[in-house]
Parts: C-alpha cells; sequence; structure tokens
C-alpha cells in the first residue's frame, strides 16, 4: 500500500495566477485517473479546451464560472459540474478570494487539446513512458 502525503507535495504554477497540488496521477502508478486541484486568483483559471475522458470539476472554495460548450453556470463551494468526454469547457474565478477546484478525470495521464496552442497539452506522464 502506497500512501501519498499531500501535505507534503509541492504546488505547482500551471500559468500565472494559477497553482497546481497534484493529488494522483500515473507518476504515482494511479492507472485510471488523474486528481488534482488548482488554486485561481480572481479572474483566472483553465482556458477553453477538451479531454478525450470525462471529467468532474468540484468547487471547494470561491466561485467559479464554469463554460461547458455554449453554456455557463455559476458554481460555489460543495457543487460539481460533470464534463462529457469530448466536450470544451473551462473555467474561471469570479469571486474575490482564491478558488480552490479539484478536477478528477478518468485518465492517469493528463491530456487536453486547448483552443489556445501555447498551453502544454500533457501532464503527469510516468519516467518510464
Amino acid at each position: 500500500m502506497q500512501v501519498l502525503d499531500h501535505n507534503t507535495q509541492p504546488l505547482e504554477k500551471w500559468r500565472d495566477g494559477v497553482m497546481t497540488l497534484m493529488r494522483a496521477s500515473a507518476t504515482v502508478q494511479s492507472k485510471q485517473l488523474c486528481i488534482f486541484d488548482q488554486f485561481c486568483d480572481p479572474g483566472l483559471g483553465a482556458p477553453m479546451h477538451i479531454h478525450a475522458v470525462e471529467e468532474v470539476l468540484e468547487v471547494y472554495e470561491g466561485t467559479a464560472e464554469i463554460y461547458l460548450r455554449n453554456e455557463s453556470m455559476i458554481v460555489t463551494a460543495n457543487q460539481s459540474v460533470l464534463i462529457p468526454a469530448g466536450a470544451r469547457h473551462g473555467f474561471k474565478n469570479v469571486g474575490t478570494g482564491i478558488l480552490r477546484v479539484r478536477a478528477t478525470l478518468a485518465a492517469a495521464i493528463f491530456e487536453a487539446s486547448y483552443d489556445d496552442r501555447n498551453e502544454l497539452s500533457r501532464r503527469y506522464v510516468p519516467q518510464d513512458a
């Protein structure tokens, strides 16, 4: 059994104003899940993108505007949105404090296709891959 101590894991800067704490991925031998927390400054979040797998976005703290296909919704603490595989989506912090969101993807390696091609599209690949 492997215990993942999230208290000792470093935060990773994904983009200006967005920090990420990886909880589970292929880098720790996860086979089917990628779970991470993101901490977003006001006005910031995840740009529009798609995944080949289903995702759950859960707001733990703050207020997010989540975009799914051609809709947007306001989501607050203790609310989640199920993102279907292949659905274009993104989110941003519309509150005044830090937004904390947990993302759970049905794949151990994070892969996304962003509208902005400058975004890094693949993360948390095991070293032996």
